[in-house]
């Protein structure tokens, strides 16, 4: 009975945590953004947030609506160069978190006037979001406002734009008040000022079908810069640039809509978090807690690999600035492991926990180097790969475990002092690093590298494999008992010698409405129910990365139907219950690793090299992938069903590199050079 009652419990949390896609009816429509039209949502009352990010400024919006379709609306604004002082009451590690930021409701806003009346907008039409988010109210009176926010890709700059429009037969005289808020403190910097202001004409008169454009900008200066400077039309057109990228660039085209969706919105949210700071531009994970600096997990290992797909160039040089500070900050005692994050603009080393850092870093910048191709950043990045994998090597139990403290997780939950992943991301390390050791004629560590692997692998199997419940798979440290989520990373790296039962493991015992848990017990409690969606980015991976299509195709479309559309939309989460799903960006960048290096087992073999594995999901006949970059090149792979085969096109510069009809599961070579 009380494993029932428990059972109970845990059905109780997840319904009602939980909601089905269907029941909030969200939409993709015609422009491939998504839209919630109040007139097909089932399910009110709905709340939800969403964060977008420039170069200076990050915003999470938070939005409610009642069960009568009245909307409000929360910005909590965050300018992360602008470090302020603690308070007095705070404790010190306050500092790491030290943003200049405001949160800022409704009160503060201009009003719209017509026939002697104020107009009250707060019932919604629909909510659309698409790169930024739109808020169309129910007419009153005739007009119909539209507020769509955005942030300025270059500026400490929110956009809220507003857009009033005749819906009505006569002519409309509008009156529109104006808005100034100031607040200033002092930080680090000097002066810091959060202000407020709406640009309108005090009173227009719109003719049928006319409509009226005007700005509220929520944004901050330092010292004695001039708010005048702001304009809504350059911060406009600089998001639009960075959308057309966005959507241009690396663009997966299949049957399945919402998949499509899911892999450009991600793409978005992937590369939108990237801001100035002492270490030139950095990818920060964002999620009100992370900006401005990086991680030897979220931008080494998770987005750093994946920019170079990308062809974006801002994202490419903050991946690489990124690598160039751990580079920076190699330990001079060989003994001390490296630091794991450089917080607040990289001035801050975080160097308390060894969370197997050295082995993400050698896994995540080999990589890199290998999709970029490009010798000169390989030969400087080079002595970063040789300390950690060195590192990693001195750092082994007497089996041949590779002992770290914790893992990325960093203590939430138990991982003995040698764990699955760090090994799992060590062996990843030295088979791309292999290839680069080959091309830069460095000898005695490629003979190293080739000796270890297999060593390696032979590790994973003799010191994590075993049998839990009842499934032939990993324990994920010497004395764990109970199925863990890591448990996928050796799938992702192609060893499949207990593909099967870890396969069950993942996608029947730990795998819940949204995605996969931290660890499985069978007296499961209610508190214990976390999920991290990079464990289930990096278990759909593995899934397809070893040809299995069937179950790993359904679970992707099960969870990018729940991401996309679903109650908390629509990019991938961090965590629950911990920060409350916060959109991190790198997990975006790890949802479009899922295509490129699972779906299609894209891995790069040389600096002008790289192989695949063409197969299609059963009820695909196609697949297109355009403007993919490989090692600075971009192209195009197009693959299409031919009976029980596969016609394989990849162009480049309008030229086939390959063009070739190929047995389903067969291996291929391309050359980018």
């Amino acid at each position: 009975m009380k494993y029932i009652a428990i059972l109970l419990i845990y059905f109780c949390f997840y319904a009602s945590n939980q909601l089905n896609a269907q029941d909030l009816n969200w939409k993709i429509n015609h422009k491939g953004d998504i839209i919630l039209p109040m007139n097909l949502c089932d399910n009110l009352p709905h709340s939800d947030n969403i964060e977008m990010s420039g170069k200076k400024v990050s915003a999470i919006i938070y939005y409610e609506i009642d069960t009568t379709k009245r909307l409000t609306i929360k910005k909590d604004i965050i300018f992360p160069q602008l470090r302020t002082f603690n308070k007095s009451s705070e404790p010190d590690w306050k500092k790491y978190r030290a943003y200049f930021r405001r949160t800022i409701s409704e009160e503060i806003s201009p009003s719209i006037g017509c026939d002697n009346k104020t107009l009250d907008y707060s019932v919604l039409d629909s909510v659309e979001i698409g790169g930024m988010i739109t808020f169309h109210y129910a007419a009153v009176n005739g007009l119909k406002l539209t507020k769509q926010l955005y942030p300025s890709m270059d500026e400490r700059l929110l956009v809220e734009e507003w857009q009033i429009e005749n819906l009505d037969t006569k002519p409309k005289q509008l009156t529109i008040s104006e808005v100034h808020y100031k607040q200033s403190e002092i930080g680090y910097k000097g002066k810091y000022s959060f202000i407020v202001k709406s640009k309108a004409e005090d009173e227009i008169t719109l003719d049928p079908g006319q409509a009226y454009s005007f700005p509220v900008y929520y944004g901050a200066t330092l010292n004695d810069e001039n708010s005048d400077d702001f304009d809504y039309k350059t911060a406009k057109k600089s998001r639009d640039d960075y959308l057309d990228i966005c959507r241009n660039n690396l663009r997966l085209h299949t049957p399945d809509k919402i998949l499509n969706t899911l892999f450009y919105f991600a793409k978005i949210r992937a590369s939108e978090s990237i801001f100035d700071s002492s270490m030139g531009l950095v990818h920060s994970p964002g999620g009100g807690n992370y900006y401005a600096g990086i991680w030897a997990n979220d931008q080494v290992e998770y987005s750093g690999p994946f920019f170079p797909y990308m062809g974006y160039e801002t994202a490419e040089i903050a991946a690489f600035n990124a690598y160039k500070k751990f580079l920076g900050n190699i330990p001079q005692d060989d003994s001390t492991h490296i630091a794991y994050a450089f917080e607040v603009d990289g001035n801050f080393p975080m160097t308390h926990l060894d969370r197997g850092d050295a082995a993400m870093i050698a896994y995540g910048t080999s990589l890199y180097l290998l999709n970029t191709g490009n010798t000169e950043k390989a030969e400087e990045l080079w002595p970063l790969i040789e300390w950690c994998l060195e590192y990693c090597h001195r750092n082994r139990n007497e089996f041949g475990a590779v002992k770290s403290e914790s893992d990325e997780m960093e203590g939430r939950i138990e991982t003995g002092n040698a764990n699955l992943s760090t090994s799992s991301l060590y062996y990843g390390g030295l088979k791309y690093s292999i290839p680069i050791a080959r091309e830069l004629k460095k000898n005695s560590n490629l003979k190293n590298y080739e000796q270890r692997l297999p060593e390696m692998e032979q590790v994973i199997e003799n010191y994590f494999g075993a049998t839990l419940e009842g499934l032939e798979t990993y324990r994920y440290f010497d004395e764990n008992k109970y199925l863990r989520h890591w448990i996928c990373l050796p799938l992702t790296l192609g060893i499949t010698s207990r593909k099967e039962g870890t396969l069950k493991a993942l996608f029947e015992k730990l795998w819940t409405d949204n995605g996969i848990l931290v660890q499985y017990k069978p007296s499961l409690k209610v508190e214990e129910a976390t999920f991290w969606d990079r464990a289930t980015l990096y278990a759909l991976r593995g899934a397809l990365r070893v040809g299995e299509q069937e179950i790993a195709m359904e679970k992707l479309k099960q969870y990018s139907t729940k991401r996309l559309l679903g109650d908390h939309v629509p990019y991938p989460v961090e965590a629950y219950p911990e920060n409350n799903m916060k959109h991190l960006s790198a997990e975006s960048a790890l949802y479009c690793r899922i295509y490129l290096e699972g779906l299609l087992a894209i891995e790069p073999v040389s600096f002008s090299e790289f192989k695949m594995i063409p197969i299609l999901p059963k009820d695909w006949d196609y697949l297109e992938l355009e403007n993919f970059y490989m090692q600075g090149i971009a192209h195009n792979i197009i693959m299409k069903r031919k009976g029980k085969k596969i016609k394989l096109s990849i162009e480049s510069n309008k030229q086939f590199k390959y063009n070739k009809t190929v047995k389903q599961g067969e291996t291929v070579y391309i050359k980018t050079k």
